[in-house]
């Protein structure tokens, strides 16, 4: 029984360094301020530290191959910092905001950027239709079903750019379920990502929807 009610954090996998590769250490902080600050905050719960690596960080950082040097990317309804931080860690080179509405996490993050040193991050206390500015990529993670999501974000589309949904089983129903909205948004198509397929046994499955 005992077994079953062990929430201890997940060591680090072997993965982790080749994936993060000089960022190493900034996701090992992070890691220590999920595991400090999880429960506490409402940021992850206990119940999601054993799988704290390969579920959350590395889930998120691998989508990181998705972002060429230079784009601009806005990670919407942040939370925890889950896509945003890890795939700002990943992708030095690129620029990210993450924007959250909610004060706590917002300060949360804020400390976070600060701590790590993350000169690429800035945080936004707002709700996505409130930014005013448009990226190169929006990203996402269990924020809502696509339709509604891409509505929420191709407004900070830039024209030509992409939304990146981090996305479950489900995926396809939700593309099918997002067709109708295809001409009305200007979307240029969807497809099924698999990212991280040579570093992790579970890639990390993303929705790419591309603008006109």
């Amino acid at each position: 029984m005992s077994d079953s009610q062990d929430f201890s954090p997940e060591v680090e996998p072997a993965a982790a360094a080749k994936i993060f590769g000089a960022g190493i250490d900034k996701a090992r902080g992070y890691a220590a301020a999920l595991v400090r600050d999880g429960d506490e905050l409402g940021l992850l719960g206990p119940r999601e530290m054993p799988k704290l690596w390969t579920r959350h960080i590395l889930n998120s950082a691998v989508v990181a191959e998705l972002v060429p040097p230079g784009a601009s990317v806005a990670d919407v309804g942040s939370g925890a910092g889950l896509p945003g931080i890890p795939m700002a860690i990943a992708q030095p080179q690129a620029s990210f905001v993450l924007i959250e509405p909610m004060e706590r996490r917002s300060n949360w993050l804020s400390q976070q950027v600060a701590e790590l040193g993350l000169d690429n991050v800035r945080v936004v206390r707002a709700r996505a239709e409130e930014v005013g500015e448009v990226f190169d990529i929006v990203t996402a993670r269990a924020v809502s079903a696509l339709p509604k999501l891409l509505r929420m974000t191709v407004p900070l589309t830039r024209h030509g750019g992409e939304i990146i949904a981090l996305k479950g089983s489900k995926a396809a129903e939700e593309i099918e379920d997002s067709r109708g909205l295809m001409k009305k948004l200007k979307i240029a198509g969807i497809e099924i990502v698999l990212t991280g397929a040579q570093q992790l046994e579970e890639p990390t499955r993303v929705v790419r929807t591309t603008l006109v």
